[in-house]
């Protein structure tokens, strides 16, 4: 598959929305042909479901983010399944833990999680996991529940510390990289993402937020995932296209429901 994916944005947030058609046009000619757009809640679902409705290289996800766990505690589980249906609709999430902000109380972080894992496993969707400062926490988690049930997972924007690379890799699971990865202060994420194996490794922008160099500063967006892809291929040493062949084969293994789109504008 000659063309890149971003594995995570968000395409209804403010920063891209206003511009959103021109982002998306701006991501194609950089060659980025498929782009997975990500729900945080449930009451913005219409509007994640209406873009990939939209256009035939973007899809959607699912869920509730762990700073929202407080604000949708009544959302069940059959509220994602029901979703979930949807055929542009591929991943569950984003979901997990946040310790870092806590906007929300902890134990409701946690039973947040724990249904979109069951979502997850329920579905065969693969579950899209935040964390930040929750390293133990996350672990036991996702260890306790892939042993009740196996369930496809991705620990996207990857931060954390090399014991939950190690873990979360250990039981299967797959880790993206967002553009944080080209910080300056990012050493020890730059360390650690060499140790990654190369079929479980994903490329990812978290647009609007996080812009990689040299775009620091600025509104990120789905064509900057080129930047974060490059940057990773010299971190293992490999030529940019074969990074970009294995990340894109990769998210497609991984979110299995998708057909992989043709680039907008090619020929039939």
């Amino acid at each position: 598959m000659s063309y890149i994916v971003d594995s995570h944005c968000h395409l209804n947030y403010k920063g891209i929305v206003e511009d959103q058609d021109a982002v998306i046009n701006r991501a194609r000619a950089a060659g980025v042909g498929c782009m997975l757009s990500i729900n945080t809640k449930i009451r913005e679902f219409d509007e994640v479901r209406t873009i990939a409705e939209t256009h035939d290289d973007i899809f959607a996800t699912v869920g509730i983010h762990p700073h929202e766990a407080e604000n949708e505690p009544d959302v069940a589980l059959d509220a994602l399944l029901e979703r979930a249906k949807h055929p542009k609709v591929v991943g569950i999430g984003e979901t997990g833990l946040d310790y870092f902000y806590d906007n929300a109380p902890r134990d409701m972080q946690k039973v947040n999680f724990l249904t979109h894992i069951e979502a997850a496993r329920m579905t065969g969707l693969p579950v899209i996991i935040h964390t930040r400062d929750a390293d133990e926490d996350c672990v036991q988690i996702l260890q306790d529940e892939m042993k009740k049930g196996e369930f496809k997972a991705l620990i996207h924007c990857f931060t954390a510390s090399q014991m939950l690379a190690d873990a979360v890799l250990e039981i299967g699971m797959s880790i993206s990289i967002s553009g944080i990865v080209t910080f300056k202060n990012a050493k020890d994420l730059q360390a650690t993402v060499k140790t990654i194996p190369m079929d479980k490794l994903l490329v990812e922008t978290d647009s609007p937020f996080l812009a990689p160099v040299p775009h620091r500063g600025k509104t990120c967006e789905p064509a900057y995932v080129v930047d974060t892809a490059k940057y990773v291929a010299e971190l293992k040493g490999i030529p940019f296209t074969e990074l970009r062949d294995i990340t894109t084969a990769n998210f497609f293994n991984l979110f299995d429901k998708i057909t992989p789109p043709k680039p907008v504008g090619a020929a039939a």
